[in-house]
């Protein structure tokens, strides 16, 4: 075999080797608080990667809150105590579904706004150009142009 060759099996044993992947274990005294800890673990996001969770990051803060995570639910705090233990500590931003309230109710009220004040402007809009549309049509003919119509509606008649 060439040399290339080798460097390249050697290079894709390394991507392959198990070394590449955090495995963390956590022992749990009892599987209710292993569910309890995946259901969480799957709720709570990453400050660092963003758009993982917990459970799925690699970044050593995630590492960290995972240590909480377990260290607070073998200690026996409930699920909501956690919760609010990691909002104190990194911002409503930790949850993946933040609570309504606080700075949280512009956000989840502006999609709802925004709507709104775009129907509001459509109607205003149309409303107005019905308006300048309706100003330009004369309700009816003077007594001059329908004695004009009428002559010309008679030279019509005695033309065909």
């Amino acid at each position: 075999m060439n040399m290339t060759r080798w460097v390249a099996i050697l290079f894709l044993a390394l991507l392959a080797s198990p070394g590449q992947a955090v495995i963390e274990t956590y022992e749990f005294s009892d599987p209710l608080l292993e569910e309890r800890y995946q259901e969480l673990s799957a709720e709570l996001r990453c400050p660092k990667c963003q758009n993982q969770n917990i459970a799925d990051s690699n970044a050593p803060i995630a590492q960290d809150l995972r240590k909480t995570l377990h260290r607070e639910l073998e200690s026996g705090a409930s699920d909501q105590e956690i919760l609010d233990y990691m909002v104190a500590r990194y911002g409503e931003f930790v949850r993946y579904r933040p609570r309504f309230g606080g700075a949280m109710t512009f956000l989840w009220l502006f999609p709802v706004l925004l709507l709104v004040v775009g129907l509001l402007v459509l109607v205003l809009n149309l409303r107005r150009s019905r308006g300048a549309g309706e100003a330009e049509v004369p309700a009816g003919l003077t007594e001059q142009e329908q004695a004009g119509l009428d002559q010309l509606l008679a030279q019509k008649g005695r033309d065909s």
